[in-house]
């Protein structure tokens, strides 16, 4: 994610990233919220990856990119998808929502209301998330079927063939009762309805041209699923979104979506998004702003 994009090499991975991390925060706990592993569907079932997500927790002791310390609290929420090839990590995306330590510092860079709901977000309802222990590949399929059938209603739904009202587009794929646990710059959404209102209306009028790139990894264990894209989507902000104003230029979004199955449909959906990466690539730098 910006700043860090891609790097090669452990020295690398920890100059850039993680010794300025626990430079700036100390006695950091890592809260993992989900953990699984699966074959990724993208390479034909070959590779095996990890997923885990949820918040590393420490005291913001020193500053963190521009972002100032607080002494106090923080959470960095984060997603993790780990390759692993003969006993080794061999790639990894790692996905942390700087949006959201930013908000807890008392920073708004984008100057603008999310649409959803600004939360420290929470893991599954069911408190099952950490895979520990060989799934049924029965339960793994379906949540990788239910995950596919979804991905088709999206590319459906922005073609030009299907004209489903919002409401039964998602009612297919999702249960009635769903979370959206979207980054900040968006927030969280309760219910098929207030996603309709809170995300789902506000991305589809403000962003338009959409083209989908595909995913780096996608695959499933048991009643979790997910995958992330480098970059998923390329979109152009035509609209306004999240408080940048409209304009002509075509940017990316890494996107990271892992999932909770209940039955068969989707119950909960924990997003991330390189927004810093997205707003950048609209003219708006927002850690060069923060540091003004």
């Amino acid at each position: 994610m910006h700043p860090f994009h891609e790097q090669i090499g452990p020295g690398a991975i920890a100059d850039v990233f993680w010794i300025p991390f626990l430079t700036a925060f100390s006695r950091v706990q890592r809260r993992e919220d989900i953990f699984f592993s699966g074959l990724n569907e993208i390479d034909g079932f070959e590779g095996v990856w990890t997923c885990s997500m949820g918040h590393l927790m420490g005291l913001l002791d020193e500053p963190f990119l521009s972002i100032p310390a607080t002494r106090k609290m923080a959470f960095l929420r984060y997603a993790e998808f780990n390759k692993i090839e003969a006993g080794h990590i061999t790639q990894t995306a790692l996905f942390v929502d700087l949006l959201h330590l930013m908000l807890q510092v008392g920073l708004n860079p984008l100057h603008a209301d999310q649409t959803g709901q600004h939360l420290v977000q929470p893991g599954p309802m069911t408190h099952d998330g950490l895979l520990r222990a060989p799934q049924e590949r029965d339960e793994t399929d379906r949540t990788l079927a239910r995950i596919n059938m979804m991905i088709g209603s999206i590319t459906q739904a922005n073609g030009p063939n299907l004209r489903l009202p919002p409401e039964e587009e998602l009612a297919r794929d999702w249960v009635d009762d769903m979370i959206w646990w979207g980054p900040a710059g968006i927030g969280a959404s309760y219910t098929i309805d207030r996603y309709i209102e809170q995300h789902q209306g506000p991305f589809r009028s403000g962003l338009s041209g959409r083209a989908f790139n595909g995913h780096v990894c996608r695959m499933a264990e048991g009643r979790y699923g997910g995958f992330f894209g480098w970059p998923n989507l390329t979109l152009t902000n035509t609209g306004g979104y999240m408080g940048v104003a409209a304009n002509d230029a075509r940017a990316d979004m890494r996107v990271v979506d892992i999932y909770r199955r209940e039955g068969d449909r989707l119950a909960e959906n924990w997003v991330f998004i390189d927004m810093l990466h997205f707003c950048k690539m609209q003219g708006v730098d927002i850690l060069a702003e923060i540091a003004i």
